[in-house]
């Protein structure tokens, strides 16, 4: 069964091995036994089902909540070879007759449905003739209450196990907390499953929070960064969305609203036309995503604060699925929070309410931390990170964007105000008396007359809102949940205005945006050559009439764009692409390839799987002061005491400067035969993730000692080699 699967797993999806838990998962539901997956967006949580029902007799059921993400589904399976259908209210009465007189005819291997239609007595009478072999509830979090994405009729799913007992099932999601996990195990009768947890850590995303201080001007700076790139906006509201859209349209960009009161039939547009590569942006509430298969999205923004972190880790898991560096921005003020609070408060059920306000003050504690916010939000699952910095927040890879401003003046301002209005107002209120506002509720409260009117008219609106945020965060006030959002000075804060206490905050730097390159810049591949693959993907996705990474992701064709394949086998060779796509795209793709390199004769294969990380980025001032140090033969451990830095900041000086050519820096650090040693360690585990290569060698070499920092280092240097050999063609 090994040697089948793994020639089914080339034949269909074009990869020579599995992901971490795949094949364990796989085996387990041949064997008939049921299961429970958690494993994050982009993880590969499909595979674990598609892959069965290709090797299997009968048919596996596939629960699904979406119609989109039905059809993409069925689309890319099809283009993999593997008979898949759905049955939904898209069809007409006739196309649904027929659908289900080819299942009973075992024409296809895969069905997918809607819960509400799994429900139906009929239906189920109709599957009751269908041999199934193994049946899947994807987006499994929906059973639970919870769950940030509840819904009703999931609930019914319970007869799945009572109607069919002895037929195998896998329940799917890719975010849930210990409580939403028993919830969903209980849900459907599932106690006797095994449980398989992949890790939380998503590490081609990059987190980084700004305050909301000139937003738009902002929002269109991080965008131009992204120009031809595809990404989400997420609004709280509707009208938000429309209005963004409408903003950055006029700004020259292709952008489209999504929300629940659009007609069924322009949502639908608006998603294909997204999924297809015809629009760029998507501004859209959380209406928008769950399911989505789009490969290539870049950047998520959140333009206001999401209510949890549940629903903000899947948001954001919307992007970078195809593995390559993608960005999570996120706008955040204090006046987000008090919004979200009004709705929380309209909630009827006590339960509920308690919850969803713990869920938020998380959510808030998340946007103002100064640690890891990869630690922050893994924590949020019970995960434990210890790989810092993390290089992938803003807080670890960019040390200059949180600075420390001594706001002494503003903090006495601010307090002070807030005990002259007797603690019965908001934080806008609050700023408005200080900025001097004239709008009616100042005058009518006749606040214009109070000593501290006016006395911080220097400081904008959005400086102010920042100061309060940080106040909260640091405890000197707290915002009343009974009161509407109405500030109230704590005791501390009482006790720094007596005292005069000095006020340190964190500033982010103005206008920075998010530093790191994004997958799409041309680093470590043939740039011309990965556009045109673009062209033809477009063609052959217009011809199919579907998306275009249904045929294949960037990744793959950045693969190509590396590797330069010039045979069907050598095509075959490039994870992705398999037997079957091999087969249908291969002419096309080769043609290109060979025009390429016709046309460049001295262009030669560049190593993809170390083009995939350019993010180490540019040695910084700092590292060229860390270099001076270890030239006099300090440790690295010296080096950071001596500068006054974290040694894992010295770390990633360190491998900045490899990165960009520094050999004998590295060849100081990491001496030949353990250099090999690592190196080879590398080639077996692979390049991204560096727990299993350590892992691998402490298993290998008792005694041996190994550590995180000198696989940074070979890593680097390998990135630098690399891009050195594509730089020389």
């Amino acid at each position: 069964m090994t040697e089948t699967l793994h020639a089914a797993l080339q034949k269909h999806f074009g990869y020579s091995e599995f992901r971490p838990l795949q094949e364990e998962i796989v085996n387990s539901l041949l064997a008939g036994k049921n299961a429970f997956v958690l494993m994050p967006t982009g993880g590969g949580k499909s595979l674990c089902y598609q892959l069965p029902a290709a090797v299997s007799d009968g048919v596996t059921l596939v629960v699904s909540p979406l119609i989109a993400l039905m059809k993409d589904q069925v689309d890319q399976l099809n283009a993999a070879g593997i008979s898949a259908t759905f049955l939904n209210s898209t069809l007409s009465g006739q196309e649904m007759d027929q659908r289900m007189g080819n299942a009973l005819a075992g024409k296809y291997k895969l069905i997918y449905v809607a819960p509400e239609r799994l429900v139906n007595g009929s239906f189920l009478a109709f599957l009751d003739r269908v041999k199934l072999s193994l049946v899947a509830v994807d987006e499994a979090h929906c059973i639970s209450e919870w769950g940030h994405d509840f819904r009703a009729e999931y609930r019914k799913l319970s007869l799945i196990k009572e109607r069919w007992p002895n037929v195998p099932l896998i329940a799917m999601t890719a975010t849930a907390t210990s409580r939403v996990q028993e919830d969903i195990l209980r849900q459907l009768h599932l106690g006797g499953a095994k449980t398989f947890r992949a890790s939380f850590n998503r590490p081609n995303l990059h987190y980084r929070v700004l305050p909301k201080r000139k937003q738009f001007d902002e929002l269109v700076t991080f965008l131009n960064r992204h120009k031809s790139e595809c990404g989400i906006v997420y609004c709280l509201s509707r009208d938000g969305t429309e209005q963004l859209a409408k903003a950055l349209q006029q700004q020259g960009f292709r952008a489209i609203p999504y929300h629940a009161g659009l007609e069924r039939d322009a949502r639908s547009r608006n998603q294909e036309k997204f999924s297809r590569d015809e629009v760029e942006i998507v501004c859209a509430t959380i209406a928008f995503g769950m399911g989505i298969n789009k490969s290539n999205v870049r950047y998520v923004v959140h333009y206001d604060l999401p209510k949890n972190l549940a629903g903000y880790y899947q948001e954001t898991g919307r992007a970078g699925r195809d593995g390559l560096d993608a960005e999570c921005l996120l706008f955040f003020s204090l006046s987000d929070r008090v919004k979200l609070l009004r709705f929380i408060d309209d909630m009827s059920d006590d339960k509920e309410r308690i919850h969803a306000r713990k869920e938020l003050d998380l959510m808030v504690g998340f946007a103002q931390c100064e640690d890891c916010r990869r630690a922050k939000l893994l924590a949020y699952f019970d995960e434990a990170f210890n790989e810092r910095p993390c290089s992938g927040c803003d807080n670890c890879s960019d040390p200059t964007s949180q600075k420390k401003y001594d706001v002494t003046r503003q903090a006495q301002m601010f307090l002070s105000c807030v005990l002259r209005v007797n603690q019965k107002f908001g934080a806008g209120h609050v700023i408005a008396i200080l900025r001097g506002s004239e709008n009616q509720k100042v005058i009518d409260w006749r606040h214009d007359q109070l000593p501290t009117y006016g006395v911080g008219k220097e400081y904008s609106q959005s400086e102010w809102k920042w100061v309060a945020a940080e106040l909260h965060r640091l405890g000197y006030i707290m915002q009343d949940h009974e009161q509407h959002g109405v500030i109230r000075v704590t005791s501390k804060g009482i006790q720094s205005l007596k005292d005069r206490e000095k006020v340190e905050i964190n500033m982010p730097a103005k206008g920075e945006g998010v530093r790191i390159r994004s997958g799409n810049e041309g680093e470590g591949i043939h740039e011309e050559l990965f556009q045109r693959l673009r062209e033809i993907r477009k063609e052959i996705a217009v011809r199919d009439d579907v998306a275009p990474y249904v045929i294949f992701h960037d990744k793959v064709l950045r693969s190509i764009a590396a590797g330069l394949p010039l045979t069907r086998d050598a095509l075959r060779d490039i994870t992705g692409v398999g037997d079957i796509k091999a087969r249908r795209y291969g002419e096309k793709v080769l043609m290109a390839v060979k025009h390429y390199t016709d046309e460049h004769a001295d262009a030669k294969p560049i190593p993809f799987e170390l083009a995939k990380f350019p993010e180490i980025g540019r040695p910084v001032d700092g590292a060229f002061q860390t270099k001076s140090f270890l030239d006099r033969g300090m440790t690295l451990e010296e080096a950071a005491n001596t500068t006054g830095i974290t040694q894992g900041t010295v770390v990633k000086h360190v491998t900045q400067l490899i990165a960009a050519g520094d050999e004998a820096l590295f060849k100081k650090l990491v001496p030949p035969e353990r250099h090999k040693l690592m190196r080879d360690a590398f080639e077996s585990q692979g390049w991204q993730f560096l727990k299993p290569v350590l892992d691998h060698l402490i298993e290998n070499h008792n005694g041996a000692t190994f550590t995180y920092d000198e696989l940074h280092f070979i890593r680097a240097y390998e990135v630098w080699k690399a891009s050195s050999s594509s730089q020389s063609l």
